[in-house]
């Protein structure tokens, strides 16, 4: 292939990228509901914390929270699918995170969809690990990107997980439960 082959190559799979990316931020916002669509909710407008919620998620060596995002802007915004994780140790030193998504031992996944969040509303996603095994990770906080960017909150979150792994379910605008 020559120079201009492979360049042409090059920027015809990037756009293509760029293009499936858009429409995966145009299907989340989209999905927001009937009328206009939320725009896709951006960097400095939600606010991580963790939440029990008033339920207690610990049971066979298994312990749990949600994760609560809420929209702190001024104006209705989206976010659809799974929050990015990444634990941090002592000195905010990074842990190797492996973060699965789908249903998680407390909770049924509800699914990739877009969530609507008019200004001070709230969106949850139930977050599950283990902690029994001599491989655990001794976590003193946890990075959330609530949209998957690279934007992210940091969280306190001092806890022993298994091999750095921890279970999420996408967001949702209800609590997510076992039924």
């Amino acid at each position: 292939m020559t120079k201009r082959g492979l360049r042409t190559a090059t920027v015809a799979a990037a756009l293509a990228l760029v293009a499936g990316a858009s429409a995966g931020v145009a299907s989340a916002a989209g999905t927001a509901g009937p009328g206009a669509a939320a725009d896709v909710c951006r960097p400095g407008t939600l606010k991580v914390t963790t939440t029990d919620a008033g339920s207690s998620q610990v049971g066979m060596n298994h312990e749990g929270t949600y994760l609560k995002v809420t929209n702190t802007g001024n104006s209705t915004c989206a976010i659809g699918g799974y929050p990015g994780l990444a634990l941090e140790g002592a000195g905010h030193t990074a842990i190797k995170t492996t973060a699965h998504h789908g249903d998680t031992y407390f909770a049924k996944d509800p699914g990739m969809h877009g969530v609507t969040l008019k200004p001070g509303r709230s969106a949850y996603a139930d977050l599950v690990w283990t902690h029994a095994g001599p491989s655990s990770a001794k976590a003193k906080y946890l990075q959330v990107s609530p949209t998957g960017s690279n934007a992210h909150s940091v969280v306190a979150f001092d806890k022993d997980v298994d091999g750095g792994e921890l279970s999420v379910t996408a967001w949702s605008a209800k609590l997510p439960s076992a039924s």
